[in-house]
């Protein structure tokens, strides 16, 4: 493996390199703290879920939500296509706690 040596960067562009990098680091703790209170409101959804006997999944409920965030993300000028496959991840997430907490092994607290 090579190294190279370290590429002397003009302070002005250090600086603006910094103060957006500080900008993505706080947005991405934003994202961090807003999807967790989005799981606690999704918690209890499959709690309410399992003692109604209702299934983890509910397609339709999906469907209408990925629809309506490619319509945001488009609005927003993001890729609609991440913005699907980014629910779909969170979606997956959410059943998976769903069905543990449909089977009584969700740990307490989450």
């Amino acid at each position: 493996m090579t190294t190279s040596k370290p590429q002397e960067v003009d302070p002005a562009v250090r600086a603006e390199l910094d103060r957006l990098r500080d900008s993505i680091d706080n947005i991405d703790a934003a994202v961090v703290h807003m999807l967790a209170e989005r799981f606690k409101c999704t918690q209890q959804v499959g709690h309410l879920k399992a003692a109604h006997q209702l299934p983890p999944a509910d397609p339709s409920r999906e469907a209408h939500q990925i629809a309506r965030l490619r319509r945001l993300a488009e609005n927003a000028k993001l890729d609609p296509a991440f913005a699907e496959k980014l629910l779909n991840f969170v979606i997956a997430e959410v059943i998976r706690h769903h069905e543990r907490i449909a089977d009584g092994t969700a740990a307490t607290g989450e």
